[in-house]
């Protein structure tokens, strides 16, 4: 008989442990591209504004289509929707890989070259919309709902190590081998997805409602949203942390200017707050944050507003860097009871349109976090910026929980003791 908390149930799954490579590769191949455009473009430009640009490039499509790609997702099989946005994203990042060779920087004009960087990045903004919504899905049939839970820490896990990973070994990399072979390496990530795929089995379309208007599909998936007050809570409270809390988006300038620790620093600034999010999610596998999970959200939420505000406030690099290291621990416990929340709570034949819900308030956070940073840093200064936005984070949390008592006693082992008698 299995242990009633087995920290390895969900890879008991062989499928889920595939979906686990084709994850690694492809959020490696994701935020090591990130990177190394992000070095490209504040190397062109010198220009903060130019960094934040980069993420309202690729929030506009992300935002503008997240619905209706939630509605194509919950329409389609999903193996071959997210087959089609690795290939997407391979194209995108071929072209990328274009944009950085030598040959062409030196013929082109850095006005166009900023362009077409940020015309491609705002192509991966509509690759996104489709990809989240479609990686939420598959997984809910890969492993069954008993473990769900433990699925979500080991995916959220091995997202933070493909995290770590991918922007230290690109701050390396642009240094060792030069941004243009760097964008290769990206390339190579998503032929290794794409080869995870192909072991994945085709799944049933489980929504009922085939061929459902689309307006008609749209509008009971935002209602579904914003009629739980669990799911709709624990987005909106994520959303403002990466929203004011988006201090990564400003390493570049840390790195260059304030601190003055180049390529290689910057990859371990941007590592930083991955690896703290990954030890937390390795532990939390062995122990769970089911039991009283919205006191934990809520105080993982506020910890990280007051890391963010000491790391703009630092001057000394090893600080900075442990700064965001606990800014990840604190994160990680944030990522995984949310990814648990909308796994418990979100019926099959609608997790598409959930997801994209959620891309909306979350993932596309980070890039209008990303502009936000940028606007605000060009206005008042990088490091009052950071400060101001971890504040934000802090009054928000402390709003939120004086507010809401229903979600301040939040407990999900009810819910999973739920599935366990179902199953």
């Amino acid at each position: 008989m299995k242990p009633k908390n087995d920290p390895y149930e969900a890879l008991r799954y062989r499928e889920f442990n595939v979906f686990l490579i084709l994850r690694f590769a492809m959020v490696f191949a994701w935020s090591m591209q990130f990177i190394v455009i992000e070095w490209q473009v504040y190397s062109l430009t010198k220009s903060a504004l130019s960094l934040g640009i980069i993420g309202l490039m690729e929030i506009i499509p992300a935002v503008s289509m997240a619905l209706f790609a939630g509605h194509i997702v919950d329409q389609n099989e999903k193996k071959g929707m997210l087959l089609k946005c690795i290939l997407g994203f391979s194209v995108i990042s071929i072209g990328l890989f274009l944009l950085t060779w030598p040959l062409i920087t030196s013929s082109w004009s850095t006005q166009v070259v900023l362009y077409s960087i940020y015309f491609l990045v705002f192509l991966g903004g509509l690759v996104r919309s489709f990809l989240g919504p479609t990686v939420f899905s598959l997984m809910s049939q890969i492993v069954p709902k008993k473990a769900y839970s433990n699925a979500a820490t080991w995916s959220s896990s091995v997202w933070q190590i493909a995290s770590v990973l991918g922007p230290a070994i690109a701050g390396f990399l642009i240094t060792w081998i030069g941004i243009h072979w760097s964008m290769c390496t990206v390339v190579a990530f998503a032929i290794i997805a794409l080869i995870a795929l192909s072991k994945i089995e085709s799944k049933p379309i489980l929504n009922p409602k085939i061929g459902e208007p689309v307006m008609q599909s749209l509008k009971e998936g935002v209602k579904f949203v914003f009629q739980n007050k669990t799911i709709l809570g624990a987005l909106s409270l994520d959303m403002i942390a990466v929203l004011f809390g988006g201090a990564v988006a400003l390493l570049p300038i840390f790195a260059q200017d304030i601190l003055k620790v180049g390529s290689e620093g910057f990859g371990i600034l941007r590592a930083a707050p991955a690896i703290g999010a990954f030890l937390t999610m390795f532990v939390s596998a062995y122990v769970p944050m089911n039991k009283n999970a919205g006191m934990k959200l809520l105080a993982a939420i506020f910890a990280f507003g007051l890391c963010i505000i000491v790391f703009g406030l630092s001057t000394i690099f090893w600080l900075s860097v442990f700064a965001l290291f606990m800014s990840g621990v604190v994160d990680g416990i944030s990522v995984v009871i949310r990814q648990t929340i909308l796994q418990l709570k979100t019926p099959d034949h609608m997790r598409g349109r959930v997801a994209a819900v959620n891309s909306i308030f979350v993932g596309s956070s980070n890039e209008l976090g990303a502009f936000e940073s940028g606007l605000t840093a060009k206005l008042m200064g990088t490091v009052t910026a950071v400060v101001f936005g971890g504040s934000m984070t802090l009054i928000t949390v402390l709003i939120t929980g004086i507010s809401s008592p229903t979600f301040r006693n939040l407990d999900l082992e009810k819910d999973l003791e739920e599935h366990r008698k179902e199953e």
